[in-house]
């Protein structure tokens, strides 16, 4: 169903050719085109891209705004946009999340933004029907940014980024590579469109083919397409490791624009004749059928079929990848789960800004009329990605046929996606329409002993699984005409409830900050020498950010940096956070002119290379294989940050979000060579890196570090990777915030 042409393919009469030694094409795809309308460089091949519209939750903005106050923000310099999708729910006995809604109503008032109320729409949504327009760029707190399908590359990305752009300042990268997604075919009875985005996520993901790249749908497969499939597919490329996404667009995503009222921001877009791809991935959509991605990762897909007709081996599969990210810390089990030849799921989610849309929900609204979720074990919630798409589901009727099944309809929240909302019971299967199936992120917790387990599956297949009390089943087993539903998108709903303030800022608005709204903490700049402690080893072929900082259990500390570092790497390594504070405590000491008890270390590191307290800094570090996959969530790097982390140590780094979230707040994102299977040093060694500032400003990448073994100092080599003047000026100072009042 898909296949990878690695070599460099052109774009000639609407097929794809080898493209040989013609590169000439190269300025005339959509992406290239898009991306020099935004760089503000001189150069085509090192960009400084402007931003024409933000978009953040109430798990990012705050501590967003707050560093971009820290900063000397005044206004908003373009629309940004504020929703309330995380967070929605109140903290249990108190106001915790409530008081970040109040303050984010606040700054859009003060600095001129656009305030979106809990439960009115999941981020993306609001972006799709309300800030998309055809060859804008929108930048977005949260990895899933994509609104390609609707002419728009958008990029998501961690806090410090937006800072960035609020501040007047620019988004800088190397020109991406563009890849090619080719389609062709048309989707078979009952495939939908999260079927078509794992086969893309099973065929790259493993073998890095599109990290960091472009991903630019074309062909004569996209015209097949709804406007809702196409989005469908474009929110999960995220998960492929793209940097970003774009479509050629036609007559379907302008009458997309028609019906949400904007007419005007529709615009044809379509490569060049003779348009240049680095690679290129063709998918036949025909072909395509419905999947499922096992626990732990979305890449881990395969057709329903398949698992089904191998359901024992796959099972032990994914019972061995759980004992690899969690030992023997907690059972976990899917043998009870087969029932002779059936396989019983316990929980249904369509939900967020992959399942919440109008056509997944009517089509499961079709597969379940006049049929039973039945009263056992088995669950289903259904969240609209909007408030005016739960409103056109009431008005045609699928909202009721949906609760008429047993079924629950819940107001547009991102919670079942990130562990706050639907945490299903210990040892349970939750099969769900959503973005990300990683480990605990529905919300169970190993430290307490519970371990649930979620697959990705389409919406459409979920309720013919419901429909059939939690057995699953695949919807091209289904006998079902998928009716053809036609969308009235009511802008009133926002009209009445959105605060808009159309970019004008009112600079005698007062901030309203609750008790759990802190600024950032101190961070000093980056001195002389580094002497580093490993307080965390991570030997997992790729950590997420969601092992880094945990997702749904820390929402209400979101505000809060000190209290939110408490729960940094707790699901990977409890350990983490003390041996963190305790390498703190000694740079706190050193800093106050204290004994420190790290005397005789230095006193080694000074034969290596002159050197004393006074101009050695002492932070810790993590080593992790590959970390960074998943969210932008910049915490995953400012929690170590808060804790006196001032290094990552890696292989690689799963993605530029988290790179550059360990960039903007003054961290080395160094990088070793080999598979992390022998290294120099082990977990609570010292590493001493001499001369580490004058190498940062020198511009250098190769590093000479020394892990200071009983045995004696033992050298070897780390590199920072390429760094822009910006970003070693970021990392010189400690952090961003540091930066911009240098700056200022």
């Amino acid at each position: 169903m898909t296949e990878l042409k690695k070599e460099p393919m052109i774009l000639q009469g609407g097929e794809l050719r080898p493209a040989g030694s013609d590169t000439a094409g190269r300025d005339r795809t959509i992406a290239s085109g898009i991306m020099r309308a935004h760089n503000t460089s001189d150069s085509q091949d090192k960009l400084r891209i402007k931003f024409d519209a933000l978009v953040s939750h109430d798990i990012t903005y705050v501590g967003i705004i707050q560093t971009a106050r820290a900063s000397g923000l005044k206004a908003f310099p373009v629309p940004y946009v504020l929703t309330n999708c995380h967070n929605s729910l109140c903290a249990v006995g108190g106001t915790i999340n409530e008081d970040d809604h109040v303050f984010g109503l606040s700054a859009a008032k003060k600095y001129g933004g656009i305030y979106v109320p809990p439960h009115q729409a999941v981020i993306h949504q609001y972006a799709r029907e309300m800030m998309a327009k055809g060859g804008a760029m929108i930048l977005g707190s949260d990895s899933h940014t994509r609104y390609g399908a609707l002419g728009t590359m958008a990029i998501g990305e961690g806090g410090p980024e937006l800072v960035k752009q609020l501040l007047g300042q620019t988004y800088d990268i190397d020109t991406p590579p563009v890849t090619a997604v080719y389609l062709k075919g048309e989707p078979p009875h009952g495939t939908g469109p999260q079927d078509v985005a794992l086969a893309l996520i099973a065929a790259v993901f493993k073998s890095g083919f599109v990290k960091n790249r472009v991903l630019e749908f074309i062909g004569p497969g996209v015209e097949k397409l709804s406007a809702d499939f196409r989005i469908g597919i474009d929110v999960m490329t995220t998960e492929t490791t793209c940097l970003s996404s774009i479509w050629q667009t036609d007559d379907e995503i302008k009458r997309f624009y028609e019906v949400h009222g904007r007419a005007g921001d529709y615009r044809e877009l379509k490569p060049g004749e003779g348009a240049y791809y680095d690679n290129a991935v063709v998918i036949d959509l025909s072909k395509v059928r419905p999947m499922i991605a096992l626990p732990f990762h979305p890449s881990l897909a395969v057709t329903i079929r398949e698992f089904k007709e191998n359901m024992e081996d796959m099972v032990h599969e994914t019972e061995d990848r759980a004992r690899v990210s969690f030992g023997d810390q907690v059972r976990f089990s899917l043998k009870e789960k087969i029932h002779g030849r059936d396989f019983m799921t316990d929980q249904g989610i369509i939900a967020g800004c992959a399942g919440g849309g109008f056509e997944n929900i009517c089509a499961a609204a079709d597969i379940l009329k006049g049929r039973f979720t039945g009263n056992g074990a088995f669950t289903l919630s259904v969240y609209p990605a909007s408030t005016p798409v739960y409103m056109e589901l009431v008005k045609n009727g699928c909202a009721a046929a949906i609760m008429e099944s047993g079924a629950i309809m819940k107001t547009a929240f991102c919670g079942p996606c990130f562990g706050a909302g639907d945490t299903p019971s210990n040892g349970a299967f939750s099969i769900r329409h959503s973005t990300r199936n990683f480990p605990n992120r529905e919300g169970s917790r190993i430290q307490d002993g519970q371990l649930s387990s979620v697959a990705l599956m389409d919406a459409r297949s979920i309720a013919a699984t419901a429909a059939r009390g939690g057995v699953l089943t695949g919807a091209d087993e289904e006998d079902v005409s998928f009716g053809v539903y036609e969308y009235h998108f009511d802008k009133g709903i926002y009209e009445n409830r959105v605060f808009d303030s159309a970019l004008k800022p009112d600079p005698d608005a007062e901030l309203v900050m609750g008790p759990n709204i802190r600024d950032w903490p101190d961070i000093e700049p980056l001195n002389d020498n580094l002497l580093i402690n490993i307080v965390s080893e991570i030997h997992d072929p790729v950590t997420t950010t969601d092992e880094l900082i945990p997702s749904g259990e820390t929402s209400s500390y979101r505000s809060n940096p000190l209290k939110l570092a408490e729960f940094a790497l707790s699901r990977k390594d409890p350990e983490y956070v003390g041996r963190a504070k305790s390498v703190q405590g000694i740079e706190k000491r050193r800093l106050s002119g204290e004994m420190t008890g790290v005397e005789e270390i230095v006193k080694v590191a000074s034969q290596i290379s002159p050197c004393t307290l006074e101009d050695t800094e002492i932070g810790s570090a993590v080593f992790a294989v590959k970390p960074g996959d998943g969210s932008a969530r910049e915490q995953a790097a400012s929690c170590q940050r808060v804790l006196g982390g001032i290094a990552n140590i890696a292989t690689e780094y799963a993605t530029k979000r988290y790179r550059s979230n360990l960039i903007n707040w003054g961290m080395l994102p160094l990088v070793i060579e080999g598979d992390g299977n022998s290294l120099p040093f082990k977990n609570l060694d010292w590493i001493y890196v001499p001369g580490i500032r004058k190498a940062i400003e020198n511009g250098e990448t190769g590093i000479r570090a020394y892990a200071m073994t009983p045995q004696g100092p033992k050298p070897f080599n780390v590199s920072t990777g390429e760094l822009t003047d910006d970003e070693r000026r970021i990392i010189l100072a400690g952090c961003l915030i540091n930066y911009n009042r240098e700056m200022s």
